[in-house]
């Protein structure tokens, strides 16, 4: 048995049938069997855009040759003693406890929302009579944020081989396409990840774990440098590990961490609003066309770092999807991305955000709890203004030439937009910042000043970071671990879920060395 491995390029509608076909006539071969291990789509040539295909031939008539062997998590399962408690069910959470539990390690999971099934009706209420739940919201519940959002899978942490291909493994066995496994672009959408979280919960649920959702983090006991008990709202829990992994929005859990002497910094972070534009618009841009067979919707990345101003991008680009009302409590106002596995909608959209450095900001230096009050006075501000959670809101080019809006425009977000002065409504430097970066993006995507920018985007990148020790847990503390996006040292769906991985991995290790003495 022979193995190879080939690169084709292919139509945008290609059949299976026709790649088979192709396979057969590049190597030659008429019996084998193959293997997409990488799919991307080329559109640097409007006139030829193709998916480049790498796969892997296995076949009798071919020699030599073997495949790379996929890396694996090994866990080491047994039957053991300690227990350990994740709050927090988005992917930092779960898949930590999800790790735990396979070795053996008796593992609780609490969660502040609620679970997927009522967090969506809650969700459907919220946009239906303005009436916010702090339990089934867009920020909190099962799932976490990323159950409502585009689902994206890509990640550009290194060093996490083996953790992405658990995670990958692990959502294809509950019920994602396949295709994730090798798209360079890979997405799950919303309407994907509501079925595939309860099924992961059920996997848990299914060797041994536990989980208490609407149960919030309220303290915790910690004694000469160990944590021995959360309170929450279901009552005093004891373990002997402890992850946290609240996600970026649980700024009332990070403060109350601060308070106990949790050791964290301020970083970098990222501010601005949410840009829109008509679907059809971007596919023209990028494509040349109104619609490619074979394709979605068209994206973008973008990035701009004029003289004097603060780097801008865009973020959590979402194809054919949906603005939605973001906020994690009840008197603040923030905007985020969602989107449907087959990104059909009418719309486009993405943050657009400008990088930022507070203490230089502020021209001194901030603390990790200015920094989560810097943010959340912007929060409350937008919710002020609207006084609730209509989106205030400009044209790309009224924005761009510093003007105040009037009139209405034709939107996904379903709270409704007010016409403003979104300018002026950030922090001048980031105002700015934004308004060349537009330019910069018009120049680059034909129409990209004909959309609309509206909002406070306040949840690309946390503006607090865990201080870490030996094994990622938090220094002085020895048995507890902040990990995800809101540790700081983590974004998005995989590097979140390999961070908290990693840290059930120092967890066994540590079980494993014990039991040996």
């Amino acid at each position: 048995m022979g193995f190879n491995e080939i690169t084709l390029k292919m139509p945008t509608d290609y059949v299976d049938e026709l790649l088979r076909d192709e396979v057969g006539k590049e190597l030659n071969i008429s019996d084998f069997s193959f293997q997409i291990t990488n799919k991307s789509l080329d559109a640097r040539k409007k006139s030829n855009i193709h998916w480049l295909l790498r796969i892997s031939v296995i076949s009798d008539e071919l020699k030599g040759g073997s495949p790379a062997r996929t890396p694996s998590l090994e866990i080491a399962a047994g039957k053991r003693k300690e227990k350990a408690l994740v709050i927090g069910s988005g992917p930092a959470g779960f898949f930590s406890a999800f790790v735990l539990q396979k070795a053996g390690i008796n593992t609780t999971i609490i969660e502040r929302g609620s679970e997927v099934r009522k967090r969506a009706e809650g969700i459907q209420h919220f946009e239906t009579d303005g009436i916010f739940s702090p339990v089934s919201n867009y920020a909190f519940g099962e799932g976490g944020a990323g159950t409502f959002s585009d689902g994206k899978l890509t990640s550009r942490t290194k060093r996490i081989a083996k953790e992405k291909q658990f995670i990958l493994s692990s959502y294809i066995e509950a019920g994602a396409p396949e295709e994730i496994a090798y798209l360079a672009h890979p997405h799950l959408g919303s309407d994907n990840l509501r079925v595939i979280v309860r099924n992961l919960r059920t996997a848990f649920l299914d060797i041994g774990g536990t989980i208490h959702f609407e149960t919030l983090l309220q303290d915790l006991q910690i004694n000469t440098g160990s944590v021995s008990s959360a309170v929450t709202t279901a009552g005093v829990i004891d373990a002997d590990y402890f992850i946290i992994a609240p996600g970026h929005s649980a700024h009332d859990t990070y403060r109350m961490l601060i308070n106990r002497g949790v050791k964290f910094s301020t970083k970098n972070f990222a501010i601005g609003s949410r840009v829109e534009h008509r679907q059809n618009l971007i596919n023209t841009a990028q494509w040349g066309k109104p619609c490619l067979a074979g394709v979605k919707a068209a994206d973008y990345r973008l990035t701009s770092n004029t003289e004097g101003n603060l780097p801008v991008f865009t973020f959590c680009m979402c194809p054919g999807g949906t603005i939605v009302p973001a906020s994690a409590f009840e008197n603040t106002n923030i905007v985020n991305g969602m989107s449907r596995y087959m990104r059909n909608g009418p719309y486009a959209n993405s943050a657009c955000v400008a990088a930022l450095n507070l203490s230089k900001f502020l021209g001194r230096e901030a603390d990790p709890v200015e920094a989560l009050e810097w943010v959340s006075g912007l929060e409350e501000n937008f919710y002020n203004y609207s006084r609730g959670y209509k989106a205030p809101y400009s044209t790309i080019n009224n924005f761009i030439h510093n003007k105040p809006q009037s009139g209405m425009a034709d939107s996904s977000y379903p709270m409704g937009l007010i016409p403003s002065h979104l300018r002026d409504m950030l922090p001048q430097i980031i105002g700015n910042s934004i308004a060349e970066g537009l330019k910069v993006f018009a120049r680059k995507v034909k129409g990209f000043e004909d959309g609309i920018i509206m909002g406070l985007e306040s949840k690309t990148s946390s503006p607090v970071q865990a201080v870490r020790g030996p094994g990622g847990r938090s220094v002085g503390i020895d048995n507890l671990y902040i990990a995800g996006e809101g540790s700081g040292h983590a974004g998005g769906i995989i590097s979140s879920g390999a961070d908290g991985i990693k840290a059930a991995m120092d967890i066994i290790g540590r079980v494993s060395r014990l039991s040996t003495h």
